[in-house]
């Protein structure tokens, strides 16, 4: 158990609000104490305080663990339903089936590594700050896609230029 603060009781004794590493994703640091329940970032606070940074590391690790799961329950199906479909159509289609399943757990470990990589960010103090420009990216953003890297106008700059190189 971690301590993540004490309190004085109104009869003098500590209170101590304690959490486990589990429960704090095994990391202390900026951002590792809980939001209050129901908060959400605003633009009228100060950008990535203690709290906003608390707000996105649970909603990185809620993310995480989601994406961990959908994981489990596919490797228990794989090892529960072995393919003998007796029809070769049948096969096919699920062996199609199973292919698509396996493509999109492939993408989710790739997106497994860059939650990671936002979690880091949280900790070094990098985090919600435009790898490019180094400006704040829109709390918008961030919530709908916690894994940002870049301001809006910086992705689209990086597409664009993207775009450009491989056409050529």
């Amino acid at each position: 158990m971690i301590s993540t603060g004490s309190m004085r009781g109104s009869d003098g004794g500590d209170n101590a609000d304690t959490m486990t590493m589990a429960d704090n994703g095994g990391m202390s640091g900026p951002g590792s104490e809980q939001p209050p329940a129901g908060y959400r970032p605003t633009a009228d606070e100060e950008f990535m305080n203690p709290r906003q940074l608390a707000f996105f590391r649970r909603k990185l690790l809620d993310w995480k663990e989601s994406i961990l799961q959908e994981a489990a329950g596919t490797l228990e199906t794989l090892k529960a339903e072995p393919m003998r479909e007796p029809d070769v159509t049948d096969r096919a289609s699920s062996e199609t089936d199973w292919g698509i399943e396996l493509r999109t757990r492939d993408r989710q470990r790739k997106v497994i590594s860059k939650i990671d990589a936002a979690l880091r960010r949280i900790e070094a103090g990098d985090y919600g700050y435009c790898e490019v420009s180094g400006e704040p990216i829109s709390l918008q953003r961030l919530e709908a896609r916690p894994i940002a890297t870049m301001t809006l106008e910086a992705q689209e700059r990086h597409e664009r230029d993207e775009k450009i190189t491989r056409d050529e």
